[in-house]
C-alpha cells in the first residue's frame, strides 16, 4: 500500500506507528504525544479523541498516513 492509499487508515496501525498529514508533513510520534492537545506519550494514533486534528495545520485524523515500520498490518 502507498502512503497516499493509507489516509484515514487507523484501525490496522500498529500502535507505535507513527502518522504524518498529508497536509503539513506534521508528525504525530505516539512515543512523544502531542503537548499542544495535552496526549501523553504512549498514546496510539487510534486512541487520539475523535476531534483531535493536526497541532499544525488543523487537518483531521483523516489526513493522515502511516510511516516507516509497521505501516499497516493486512
Amino acid at each position: 500500500m502507498s502512503a497516499f492509499e493509507n489516509f484515514g487508515v487507523t484501525g490496522d496501525v500498529a500502535a507505535e506507528t507513527r502518522m504524518e498529514c498529508g497536509i503539513c508533513w506534521h508528525v504525530y510520534d505516539p512515543a512523544e504525544g502531542d503537548p499542544v492537545w495535552q496526549i501523553p506519550a504512549g498514546t496510539p494514533f487510534a486512541a487520539l479523541p475523535e476531534d483531535w486534528t493536526c497541532p499544525n495545520c488543523d487537518a483531521p485524523r483523516a489526513k493522515f498516513m502511516a510511516l516507516g515500520e509497521g505501516e499497516a498490518r493486512g
